[in-house]
């Protein structure tokens, strides 16, 4: 690629804001990029494939992989009792909804990325993957339904072996499959090729076929505590309160009851910014930096995650809202863009924190963007508490996202590099990324791009010794 191209060279046209347009400054010549570490074969091993999410993803099903060994070489006959399973089954599914539930999550992110400075940098970069708790939560779900086919299978079993025909054991059976079916239609929704081109599908298929599921699970838990009842003599109520697996769906139900009930519609005043872009403003409340919310107009079919930027009066100098930047990538941001005049929309959840969150585990930082990537930037920027050296890749970027952004990227970074790809085509990121890393010595860089070249900065620098960071398909 002619980004890892060690001795290209590329000319830097910097910009500085004066009135209407932005002017060419000075040009330079980009440091020469240093050799990447081993061959071709294994950086691709360590650096791409071996991402913290699959990381995270295989560590999961080893434990349960261990877990379910100790269960085999502990039953009678090599046969693990189904209420061990079950249990199992229940410890994963609350484990994959936890870490996806914002107020959990919020927690999990000021944990981590309170480390100080003083700490070993070593320490504090890995600190900085926690934004892969999607690994997480992936790993955990797809054991989830590992176990309970294996928990469905021996509720079969049970059945067949029952000469009396229980009730509660056909009905323990029947409910059990239709769990495992509801979660193999969500294993299926969520599959990364039907997830990017059937979006919309996999929403509905992840909350229709969760909510069957959960509400499923509550009738299946009473059925499987009769059966229990009945062999120990206990009340069907007794035997339910003694089950691990009451008390994981009941957190379970907790999260998802507690993220709905924040179900809010507010009012939009919208700034157009351009046929490309517009920036929604919210006054309801103030929002601090770093969080994001979920916005939609039909809430029960799709929604979509923005991060916010703290709306200040320039003349009081007080917090008057938040708002956040809408590009056209699809028929939901291109209508936003067009539509005019005041509306409302729904908002879901508590604001949740995202991956520049974890900025401020380090002293110096460069923060790059593509596009409107430029939109959550601007909390961090604001936020104003890590010294940041900034690149933005854009097409005319006065033009399609309007003077009062560009002029907030300069004043975080009065050198901030904005190419503009109208007049000065892709260019070298990687090298010029590079370059800023080593003149403002920082110790990490951050990209908000799309996958491609997010993947190909994040790879270009951690390839050559330089802790990097970027969102990618599910963190």
């Amino acid at each position: 690629m002619a980004t890892d191209s060690a001795m290209s060279v590329v000319m830097e046209k910097k910009f500085d804001v004066v009135g209407e347009d932005a002017e060419i400054g000075e040009v330079k010549s980009a440091v020469e990029l240093p050799k990447q570490w081993g061959n071709p074969t294994l950086r691709k091993l360590r650096y791409a494939w071996a991402s913290s999410y699959r990381k995270t993803f295989t560590l999961i099903f080893a434990i349960n992989l261990a877990v379910f060994i100790a269960l085999v070489a502990t039953a009678p006959n090599g046969r693990p009792e189904h209420r061990d399973i079950g249990t199992a089954a229940s410890a994963n599914l609350l484990a994959a909804i936890l870490f996806r539930q914002e107020n959990f999550l919020n927690v999990v992110y000021e944990v981590f990325a309170r480390a100080p400075h003083s700490w070993p940098l070593s320490v504090r970069k890995r600190f900085a993957k926690v934004f892969h708790y999607g690994g997480v939560h992936s790993g955990c779900g797809v054991a989830a339904v590992v176990w309970y086919i294996m928990y469905t299978v021996e509720a079969t079993l049970l059945l067949i072996e029952d000469k009396n025909t229980h009730g509660d054991i056909l009905a323990n059976m029947v409910t059990s499959w239709v769990l495992v079916t509801m979660f193999i239609v969500i294993l299926a929704g969520a599959h990364p090729w039907f997830r990017r081109n059937y979006h919309d599908h996999f929403e509905a298929f992840h909350r229709f076929a969760g909510w069957t599921a959960l509400v499923n699970f509550w009738v299946h838990n009473v059925f499987s505590a009769a059966i229990t009842a009945r062999e120990t003599g206990d009340t069907t109520g007794m035997a339910l309160l003694k089950t691990p697996s009451f008390w994981t769906i009941l957190v379970s139900t907790a999260c998802t009851v507690l993220s709905w009930s924040r179900l809010r519609l507010r009012k939009v005043y919208p700034e157009k910014l351009s046929d490309h872009a517009t920036r929604l403003h919210f006054r309801y409340a103030g929002m601090p930096s770093f969080y994001g919310v979920k916005l939609a107009d039909r809430p029960l079919l799709e929604w979509h995650a923005f991060a916010t930027i703290p709306d200040i009066d320039e003349t009081t100098g007080k917090t008057t809202g938040f708002s956040v930047v809408v590009s056209n990538a699809g028929d939901w941001t291109n209508k936003q863009i067009m539509a005019s005049g005041e509306r409302k929309l729904w908002i879901r959840g508590n604001p949740l924190h995202g991956l520049l969150y974890t900025s401020r585990l380090f002293k110096r930082i460069v923060l790059v963007a593509t596009g409107s990537g430029i939109g959550p930037c601007l909390s961090l920027m604001h936020a104003n508490i890590t010294p940041t050296r900034v690149y933005w890749s854009t097409r005319d970027p006065q033009q399609n996202y309007g003077r009062s952004v560009v002029n907030a990227v300069k004043k975080a970074d009065p050198r901030a590099v904005i190419w503009n790809t109208s007049t000065q085509g892709r260019g070298t990121i990687v090298q010029s990324v590079y370059k800023l890393v080593k003149e403002s010595d920082a110790e990490a860089v951050f990209i908000i791009s799309n996958p491609k070249v997010t993947e190909m900065v994040v790879f270009g620098m951690q390839s050559r010794g330089v802790p990097a960071y970027g969102a990618i398909f599910d963190s």
